[in-house]
């Protein structure tokens, strides 16, 4: 289904609700030019105003000074080249914006990117990774509740942050940088940046000429140049700061980030100890499990020898034989014991067959 509008150059759009994903494109034709499978999208005209609402995907191309209000968007969703006032209230998918004007987010449940943008953004509630880079205005970010990369904000940031941060900055004289971060932040800065820095962490690395670092301190206050620009950043882990471009070499521990053109290596160390951490933590699981395994196994040989063909694995019980009958948990199974079936098909010790009965029994089959 495709429809075709006209309500002038700058219309006032406002979208109640869709059901899927959105892909909207300010182009520079007058139309409105809505496409979509859902037969019953509802659209309603009064003068330069637009009321959309779709249950399923949804394609817009808008003029470029359209002003977008969103109320929900089900999927994911694209958008770039709006000129005009851009409002979204939540989002369940991913968020991607490209060429914006301004733009003010309530919340967005997934993975969240800005790359270009010539007012600001707001966002009370990103619920996993943030991506932003080449903003003139300010950034403020109530909540985030991954890791944020950012580069290039001319404009005043403000930010919290429940994990990593990244920053590539070129500090303004009488802006203000706010960041608080749940883990380390690493800022990156070029050589003659001018700026006053105000840091709390666990640890503090201030790799710059001219500057010593001081042994196990947790707050510190360093000007650089006249410090014109006023730097405010405080982590739960460390702080790094360079003036390396090449202060990382690569976005592995970061994952979506990495297409933001950063260099990242000597960064993420705590992640990688924690890594490491969960790493054993694991294995030491696996081999309690295994030595449950063990045991029961041994039960269970001890019932074949007596007649009775079954495997009992935690809070399960399972008769194979022909009368038996599997009883559902009484509570939710666990990853163990998931992990605890599939190691005993493995090595053999209960059949495909009996695998499959225990795992569709999990999973809620019969």
């Amino acid at each position: 289904m495709s429809k075709t509008i006209s309500a002038g150059r700058t219309p006032k759009i406002i979208i109640d609700s869709i059901g899927g994903d959105l892909s909207l494109v300010g182009w520079e034709g007058e139309d409105i030019l809505l496409k979509t499978d859902d037969n019953e999208m509802k659209v309603s005209q009064d003068g330069d105003q637009v009321n959309v609402s779709c249950g399923d995907d949804l394609s817009l191309r808008v003029p470029k000074a359209a002003s977008i209000f969103i109320t929900m968007i089900g999927g994911d969703a694209s958008i770039r080249g709006v000129m005009g006032e851009l409002e979204l209230k939540e989002i369940s998918g991913d968020l991607s914006l490209r060429d914006i004007n301004s733009i003010a987010i309530d919340t967005v449940h997934a993975d969240f990117s800005l790359r270009g943008a010539k007012g600001h953004l707001s966002i009370k509630s990103a619920n996993s990774d943030v991506s932003i880079r080449d903003v003139d205005g300010n950034v403020t970010l109530a909540s985030v509740a991954d890791d944020l990369a950012l580069r290039d904000v001319r404009g005043n940031v403000s930010a919290n942050v429940a994990e990593d941060v990244v920053m590539y900055l070129n500090p303004q004289a009488g802006n203000t940088y706010s960041v608080t971060a749940g883990d380390d932040i690493l800022l990156v800065m070029p050589p003659k940046a001018d700026a006053t820095l105000t840091l709390n962490a666990d640890d503090i690395d201030i790799e710059w000429k001219g500057i010593e670092n001081e042994e196990d301190i947790t707050s510190r206050v360093v000007t650089l140049g006249e410090g014109s620009a006023t730097i405010n950043l405080n982590a739960g882990g460390d702080i790094r700061v360079s003036n390396q471009s090449d202060a990382g070499e690569s976005a592995e521990e970061f994952g979506n980030f990495a297409g933001i053109g950063m260099d990242w290596s000597g960064f993420g160390e705590r992640i990688s100890r924690r890594v490491e951490q969960a790493t054993q933590r694991a294995q030491r699981k696996v081999e309690e499990a295994a030595r449950r395994i063990e045991q029961k196994t041994r039960d269970a040989e001890r019932r074949t020898r007596r007649g009775k063909v079954g495997v009992e694995i935690g809070r399960w019980n399972w008769d194979f034989s022909p009368q038996g009958v599997p009883m559902p948990p009484k509570s939710p199974i666990s990853d163990e014991e998931r992990l605890a079936i599939l190691k005993m098909l493995q090595e053999k010790k209960i059949t495909s067959e009996e695998a499959e009965k225990l795992l569709a029994a999990l999973e809620g089959g019969s």
